[in-house]
């Protein structure tokens, strides 16, 4: 038997497939909820702690990744091509996601016959988000807040975009340099090793981190409160699974691959994602599978970063869907100047969301109080089920933006499509595993071009 056969993932005792253990530690949490509630909510520690862990991971990886990718590119000038193709593809995807979600609450009518008295209503209950939200300084203030106070600033605040930036501008004065860089880059390709093996050590931890977020989740909100708002989380469901089955499904056929076997591709972060309710909580995991299945380092590293906070699917769905919502339950008449007002504004506010559950309640109080129509306080009416909806909004994020990653990967001919075809084809359980993650990061970067010449001249 070959070291590949030995180590395939169809070759292991299903209990320790790491899906299959997410599944099992999602069904126990929601038993535990259902059953002893009061346990399940002392258990949200365990969640927390999990995602923390990754966090923790994602600025280093993000940096050295795109250091790395950047300074292997042949032509510097990519570096602003990518960003200006994905930026586009990021905006006209997420315009799609407003108007569905605009257009399903206008056929599907989810706040229709609540007929909710906004003076009856706690306002106390969203007056946090509402200050928070309040505290936003606009377009300006988010593009000042990318740029960090100091250099070591970037890595300490929590935020992906300033560490992107100092990676870029790190990754791009390497590339200038020609060389002369060759003995840093190298080093930053050493360090980014252990970052990874870390990385998996933190993986196995991801049933206990899913396990301790859905019983919290089911604990303390109950599987009984999502039902007086279930036709608002069936419609959003509905209509997310939509969007990614014909929206994203079609976008990936058009780029050349089956969105549903990249679906089981990359399963194990998917359930990671629903378990957690953050799309943040897979981003270094996924960065690593997306240079397997073919994608560049350089554009992984510059495209799934900045989708994380320009490229949310789920969240643009989400915010217009939500807002028709709360207009129809409390009886509030829009017009259609209105309506297009709300798409506008939303298609600001949910830039300023990030993946990880909770930002979404106050970029919406954020848009409501631009569009004072619709009462603030009426948000009072989804926080019961906001923690349900936040698990299939990072789905949506995850799924946006992994496919965002392919396309802008096949727009700049950087795809290698014999890898994806055969990762895609291995989709069945014998997908290449962590251990080999080293050699496949690596491999990566050898693909992009320029590099060939670079190895056989002995630098790489």
């Amino acid at each position: 038997m070959t070291h590949k056969q030995r180590h395939k993932p169809g070759h292991k005792p299903l209990y320790k497939v790491l899906y299959f253990q997410v599944i099992v530690a999602i069904v126990i949490g929601v038993a535990v909820g259902h059953f002893l509630p009061d346990a399940a909510i002392a258990m949200k520690p365990l969640g927390d702690a999990f995602i923390k862990l990754v966090r923790m991971m994602i600025a280093p990886v993000i940096f050295c990744t795109v250091v790395t990718g950047i300074a292997g590119m042949s032509d510097i000038r990519k570096v602003g091509r990518v960003g200006g193709k994905a930026l586009l593809y990021f905006e006209v995807v997420s315009t799609l996601g407003l108007a569905i979600g605009l257009l399903a609450a206008h056929v599907l009518k989810p706040g229709a016959g609540f007929n909710v008295n906004p003076a009856t209503l706690d306002a106390s209950a969203v007056s946090s988000y509402a200050a928070q939200a309040a505290h936003g300084d606009g377009v300006a203030g988010f593009f000042m807040h990318v740029i960090p106070d100091t250099f070591v600033g970037a890595f300490t605040q929590g935020d992906i975009l300033p560490v992107l930036l100092i990676a870029i501008l790190f990754g791009s004065a390497l590339a200038m340099m020609g060389e002369s860089a060759r003995p840093l880059i190298d080093l930053i390709e050493l360090l980014s090793k252990p970052l990874f093996r870390m990385l998996r050590i933190i993986s196995g931890l991801a049933p206990i981190g899913a396990f301790g977020a859905i019983a919290f989740t089911i604990g303390r909100y109950g599987i009984a409160s999502l039902l007086p708002m279930m036709k608002l989380v069936a419609t959003f469901y509905l209509v997310a699974f939509l969007f990614i089955s014909c929206g994203l499904g079609l976008i990936a056929r058009a780029c050349g691959f089956s969105l549903w076997r990249f679906v089981v591709y990359i399963k194990d972060e998917l359930l990671i994602v629903l378990g957690t309710s953050s799309s943040e909580a897979a981003l270094p995991q996924l960065m690593e599978k997306l240079e397997r299945l073919g994608c560049s380092r350089g554009v992984v590293g510059l495209v799934v970063p900045t989708g994380y906070s320009f490229n949310l699917d789920g969240n643009s769905i989400y915010m217009t869907l939500v807002v028709l919502f709360l207009a129809q339950a409390t009886n509030t008449h829009l017009t259609m100047v209105q309506e297009i007002t709300v798409l506008a504004v939303t298609m600001l506010t949910s830039k300023g969301a990030t993946g990880v559950s909770g930002a979404a309640i106050i970029t919406l109080a954020a848009s409501l109080s631009v569009i004072p129509i619709v009462p603030v306080s009426s948000i009072v009416l989804i926080l019961g089920v906001e923690r349900f909806m936040s698990e299939c909004r990072a789905l949506t994020n995850t799924m946006g933006n992994c496919v965002a990653t392919i396309v802008i990967a096949a727009w700049e001919k950087e795809l290698d499509r014999d890898a994806m075809k055969a990762a895609l084809a291995r989709t069945g359980g014998a997908v290449i595993v962590a251990q080999d993650s080293e050699a496949a990061m690596l491999a990566g970067i050898n693909r992009e071009p320029g590099n060939e010449a670079r190895r056989s001249a002995g630098r790489y």
